[in-house]
């Protein structure tokens, strides 16, 4: 009896061992993008390009339609949407500065932030200058002229078109903003929020940053006429 019931509990122990687990039992098997070389290296290399300083820039992308909403539903009824918009906008200068320095103590600079991080400042600023252009709800005394935005936009157009020619000719093109192009920036800044905050000498201001506009983009002209010439 002894005997017959020690041979029972073995077959026992190998029927356990040896039958498949149930399905449900099963540990989840991981996919091919998570176990396979390519999908490591796919998945390592959106981690690195989906830093923080990157999700930053995307973010203030992401502020614009937030941005836009309240210009266009502002009214003097609605007056306090004009200080949403600056929030917004001013939280998106923030985050401009941000990114960087981010960028550049951890360093976390990538070839999509190179390219990301200027897109995101421009969108943001043309952006607000049509908006405040186009304003039909806002005061007369701080709507932004047309010819103001023609300028703005006139130089930033001029400025791609001039980078991708060199880029086809050079072949490289290394963007380095000079000292009149980074105070034509902080003015076009200060322009968009002076108007939102209704600051009565808001035309001082814009026809200042005009004349940077100008002068910065007379710059950055001879400049590429210099590297084309090299």
């Amino acid at each position: 009896m002894a005997a017959e019931g020690s041979r029972k509990n073995q077959i026992e122990k190998t029927w356990v061992t040896q039958t498949p687990r149930s399905p449900d039992a099963q540990t989840p098997r991981r996919s091919f993008w998570e176990t396979g070389p390519l999908g490591n290296r796919v998945t390592q290399y959106i981690t690195y390009i989906m830093n923080l300083a990157n999700k930053i820039s995307i973010t203030r992308i992401l502020l614009i339609p937030f941005f836009v909403a309240a210009i266009i539903y502002y009214s003097p009824q609605a007056d306090f949407l004009r200080f949403v918009a600056a929030g917004i906008f001013i939280l998106g200068v923030i985050t401009d500065g941000l990114d960087g320095y981010i960028a550049r103590t951890r360093k976390q600079k990538t070839i999509l932030g190179s390219y990301i991080d200027p897109i995101a400042d421009k969108l943001l600023l043309v952006t607000a200058f049509i908006c405040l252009a186009l304003a039909s709800n806002f005061p007369k005394g701080y709507r932004l002229p047309a010819w103001v935005l023609l300028t703005i936009i006139s130089r930033d157009v001029i400025i791609v078109l001039g980078s991708v020619i060199i880029y086809v000719i050079k072949g490289n093109l290394e963007v380095i903003p000079s000292i009149l192009g980074k105070a034509t920036t902080f003015l076009q800044m200060f322009v968009v929020i002076s108007i939102l905050l209704h600051f009565h000498y808001s035309f001082v201001i814009w026809n200042l940053t005009a004349v940077f506009t100008l002068l910065s983009g007379i710059g950055y002209i001879r400049r590429g006429s210099i590297l084309l010439q090299e």
